[in-house]
């Protein structure tokens, strides 16, 4: 008697015992909300390996979820945790072989690039979506990715980016391409099925040779930039030294990045003067054009009252300007405070300073 009465028990319908209140609960969840509430049950590291699976707007929408599942009652959150068991006790041993299954334990012992290369040998098709890839790329690599591919192919990719990814891709697309990529983007209206299917077949080659697509980008020159302002003066003028023995135009690309303009706030009035004093009063107006208030005041200040009518005149009569004519002229006069500082006659103070 008692074993009928636990397989009665065991056979009965999750949700048969549920309370009014519970069942009102669980019929105001959506399908993303029982899905937070698994991914909390399970613990970061299990719950992170199978977010990384998912695309963009689907982790936005689980992250809400699982920040909200807060408000939701202990009983609800094992009643979804009962459907969760449920679901799976329905599940035959024959549907572990389906290709879903053969994808995620590829994904979890070989890791994406190397599943996605075993996934199209043993199951065309099924391997990750090259298009797909590239919402979880930044820009520089998509760039590097699609650099020598056709301007077509190229357009069609930044079309299908968001508009912010598309034109940072652009800025590091070969100066000489942009324009006709932009042309073929606006010339664009539909793309064939058999296009998008070659387009499709073309990311993902590109994905499995290109070690370097990555999700996140390491190093460049402004990461060597940081870790130079954060080292001892001393230390610092040897190395770029050394780097500029290798590459001269690397080093110097390195210490345009080291300080920028805003930095010149902090510098005492007498190394301001001094600066003054060496670049050009048109290129300051140029670079000012883009500065802080408080870095143009810095400078302003160290005017006299009719110098600096006069400078105020002729840098308003000088109209809009180009942020690049802005920023080229902002690196000149860091350049030539560089030399100043390397005489000692300005001070640029980075992290790596002592001061006493």
């Amino acid at each position: 008697m008692a074993d009928k009465d636990t397989n009665e028990i065991q056979s009965a319908p999750v949700g048969a015992d549920w309370s009014p209140e519970l069942r009102a609960e669980m019929a105001a969840m959506t399908s993303t909300q029982r899905a937070a509430v698994l991914m909390l049950l399970l613990g970061e590291e299990q719950a992170a390996d199978i977010i990384k699976y998912l695309n963009p707007k689907e982790v936005q929408a689980l992250g809400g979820a699982m920040v909200a599942a807060a408000d939701l009652s202990q009983d609800a959150v094992n009643a979804v945790l009962d459907e969760f068991v449920d679901m799976l006790k329905k599940q035959t041993s024959l549907s572990l072989g389906n290709s879903d299954y053969v994808e995620k334990v590829m994904r979890r012992a070989l890791g994406d690039d190397k599943a996605a290369s075993v996934l199209n040998r043993i199951m065309p098709g099924q391997g990750t979506k090259g298009l797909d890839i590239l919402s979880w790329m930044d820009a520089r690599s998509i760039a590097d990715m699609i650099r020598g591919e056709h301007p077509q192919v190229v357009a069609i990719i930044l079309s299908l980016l968001e508009h912010e990814v598309a034109a940072d891709v652009l800025i590091y697309l070969p100066s000489e391409t942009r324009a006709e990529v932009i042309q073929r983007v606006a010339s664009l209206d539909t793309v064939q099925p058999s296009a998008m299917a070659e387009l499709e077949a073309i990311m993902k080659m590109q994905f499995s040779k290109n070690s370097s697509a990555k999700s996140s980008s390491f190093g460049g020159i402004k990461a060597a930039a940081k870790i130079m302002n954060f080292t001892k003066v001393e230390l610092e003028s040897s190395i770029l030294q050394g780097v500029g023995q290798i590459d001269e135009d690397l080093a110097l690309r390195i210490q345009d990045n080291m300080f920028s303009f805003e930095n010149l706030a902090a510098v005492d009035n007498r190394g301001i003067q001094a600066l003054m004093r060496a670049v050009e009063p048109d290129q300051l107006m140029i670079a000012l054009k883009g500065a802080t208030e408080e870095v143009k005041n810095k400078f302003l200040d160290n005017m006299s009252s009719r110098a600096r009518g006069m400078f105020l005149d002729d840098m308003e009569a000088k109209g809009p300007l180009r942020m690049t004519e802005v920023e080229d002229a902002q690196k000149k006069i860091m350049r030539q405070a560089r030399k100043l500082s390397e005489k000692g006659e300005l001070i640029l103070a980075s992290g790596g300073a002592d001061f006493v």
